[in-house]
């Protein structure tokens, strides 16, 4: 048990340090931004804590958010996804009677995949239009919530897939 809060640490660091210092970054086309830390909230077991979710998601949005000067985005938009997280999950995966299972490609391909699409979307969509604050450039606000995803969610399936492999025995 112990052993699974120190992986979340680490993960939870990680992302924050790839998202920083790398992601933002990276342009493509001057629309398109990867937005990896929301999959923190995709690798939590699905029996977590909702405070502690809420919790270390805002703490995650908050410390994007001090690293890259913007005013409290980050932080609203993914505490806002990670309040809603937990009737998420019961969309796409069956509630089934343990509380340890925590999603992924290998152990859900098809739900885990639709599961990522709908969180990254709504993430980016929440995300940019705080940034936006408006809907006069409504066409340029959609186009980059819709690139962002379409870099995103490969991104995501990929770190996930190579991270979490099966055992060569296993089905």
């Amino acid at each position: 048990m112990k052993l699974n809060y120190i992986y979340e640490i680490v993960l939870f660091v990680v992302l924050i340090l790839l998202q920083v210092l790398l992601l933002n970054r990276i342009s493509l086309f001057g629309i398109a931004t990867p937005v990896l830390y929301v999959y923190f909230l995709l690798k939590l077991p699905v029996g977590r804590n909702l405070y502690y979710v809420i919790f270390s998601a805002f703490l995650m949005g908050l410390i994007i958010d001090i690293f890259l000067n913007t005013p409290g985005m980050n932080a609203a938009a993914i505490t806002i996804v990670a309040a809603f997280r937990k009737n998420i999950l019961g969309l796409f995966f069956e509630r089934e009677g343990y509380d340890d299972f925590v999603p992924g490609i290998n152990t859900a391909a098809g739900p885990f995949v639709r599961f990522t699409i709908f969180m990254v979307f709504l993430h980016l969509t929440l995300l940019f239009f705080i940034e936006s604050f408006t809907l006069f450039n409504l066409k340029n606000t959609l186009l980059r919530i819709g690139t962002s995803s379409v870099v995103t969610i490969p991104l995501i399936i990929t770190l996930d897939s190579l991270m979490f492999r099966r055992n060569p025995g296993e089905q």
